[in-house]
């Protein structure tokens, strides 16, 4: 009965557009108590929601790739906060760039029609992920500008179905993704900067709640009930407690009855001072670096350009990461326990800059080689170690892997940690032929790695030693 009751309401919120966000939660609660079963298992609060496991394949994959696209891709200035610097802190960079580009009058979002993506091609920017090596992709839903890159019910004329592309862009991207088998996760802002009820909402010191009801949550159903993301990447919680945004009773839903209650993994933006501390696995913050090993489960997101995460029409080259800082940015992270989410920015056109595909192409090939050494490793007992030259260690089962970024003296690697035994066994990735090693006494080996080839600008940017029979 109730399922029945939830295809009317669903039904209904099609054809009456001015209703439609509310009919919106209505189906989804009506769909929610039909699907209720015995196994609902967390209660909506942080105790309760932060016991859940997090699912295994999110510390299995290590890799993923972030893209930040959206309008603010057609100016492609400055960053994707560029409506904010330019009319809400009236930045000057940014004021000068509009008087000189566009006409006297012009608005952000006379912006949307521009955002064409006609070029957007799903299933080469899905090539290219999986070429890079990555086993997840994080795609902005919608970033803090409001616009919306699927047909969202509750965001008329402000979504890439109404305007510019005229297209489902988290659709098609996510289709392409499945055939490749690569894990889906979905980048949403809980917050728009210049929404009329979010500001009513900030007015009244956020004692109201009409943008979340008729906005931010009928968005986040919507895209779980209709894209079923292995991820939620949630943002722009910054400025209102995580009672406003209703986010405990949306992630119990998420856990116990979505349809993607056993799979879905969960950042840590869902309120002001939740980050680092409540959640699925941790941000903390932009480009976040612990100085050692942290207890939960961690993500490091950043970005190949230094200075933006969406397009930028003026980047430099040197602004941008280069491989070898990219590939031990990877390599630390993976051995400190975290995830690496590596961000490139699509153009208005829907292309990504050929300098960011040669980046991710660059990270494909080392982990072809390396990728034993992260891919479902786990941090070892000792995380890193400077003897002849820095050491990062991981571990999988039995093994042990040692990564080094810089070829040593005298073809002699120093590991002064490991401790060896008669099976020791020392292997270089990428050659099956066992390296001659001596014991270095107590603890720690000598390793004689066979001659570098001649430098060059192709050669790797990091190495890898696979020790077997090691405590």
């Amino acid at each position: 009965m109730k399922l029945c009751a939830a295809a009317g309401i669903c039904s209904q919120a099609k054809s009456m557009p001015s209703l439609a966000p509310l009919l919106l939660l209505l189906c989804v609660w009506a769909s929610v108590d039909a699907s209720w079963g015995p196994g609902v298992r967390y209660t909506p609060d942080w105790d309760s929601l932060d016991s859940r496991p997090l699912p295994a394949w999110f510390d299995e994959a290590k890799f993923g790739i972030f893209v930040h696209w959206g309008v603010f891709s057609v100016p492609g200035f400055r960053s994707e906060w560029f409506w904010w610097r330019w009319k809400g802190q009236h930045d000057l960079a940014c004021l000068l760039f509009m008087m000189k580009n566009y006409p006297p009058g012009f608005s952000y979002p006379e912006f949307a029609p521009l955002f064409r993506a006609e070029f957007f091609d799903p299933e080469r920017w899905t090539e290219l992920f999986e070429a890079a090596g990555a086993k997840y992709v994080v795609l902005t839903t919608k970033h803090h500008e409001g616009f919306t890159n699927w047909g969202s019910p509750v965001s008329w004329n402000w979504n890439s179905v109404d305007t510019g592309p005229h297209r489902d862009l988290v659709g098609d991207l996510g289709a392409a993704l499945r055939k490749r088998n690569l894990r889906y996760g979905l980048y949403h802002s809980l917050l728009e900067w210049f929404h009329p009820l979010y500001l009513a909402d900030k007015k009244a010191g956020f004692k109201t709640q009409d943008f979340v009801r008729s906005k931010t949550l009928p968005e986040l159903y919507d895209l779980v009930q209709r894209y079923k993301p292995d991820l939620i990447w949630s943002d722009g919680e910054w400025e209102a407690p995580d009672s406003y945004w209703n986010s405990t009773d949306f992630l119990a839903w998420l856990y116990n009855r979505s349809p993607v209650k056993d799979t879905v993994v969960v950042n840590d933006r869902w309120g002001a001072g939740c980050a680092c501390k409540h959640g699925g696995y941790y941000n903390c913050e932009d480009k976040y670096t612990p100085g050692k090993l942290p207890e939960h489960k961690w993500e490091k997101c950043t970005s190949v350009d230094t200075h933006s995460w969406g397009y930028r029409r003026d980047m430099r080259l040197s602004e941008l990461l280069d491989l070898p800082t990219i590939i031990r940015d990877l390599v630390q992270t993976v051995s400190l326990g975290g995830n690496y989410l590596l961000n490139v920015g699509p153009t208005a056109e829907g292309t990504i800059p050929v300098v960011f595909e040669e980046r991710l192409r660059g990270v494909g090939a080392w982990l072809r080689v390396n990728g034993d050494a992260i891919y479902s490793s786990r941090p070892w007992h000792v995380q890193s170690e400077n003897s002849t030259v820095p050491i990062w260690y991981t571990s999988r089962d039995s093994l042990v892997y040692a990564i080094f970024f810089q070829w040593p003296a005298e073809n002699k690697l120093e590991l002064t940690t490991p401790k060896t035994s008669p099976a020791t066994n020392v292997t270089m990735l990428g050659s099956p032929k066992p390296l001659k090693w001596t014991p270095l006494g107590v603890t720690g080996l000598s390793v004689l790695l066979p001659p570098p080839g001649p430098p060059s600008p192709t050669a790797p940017p990091a190495w890898t030693v696979r020790l077997q029979g090691v405590a």
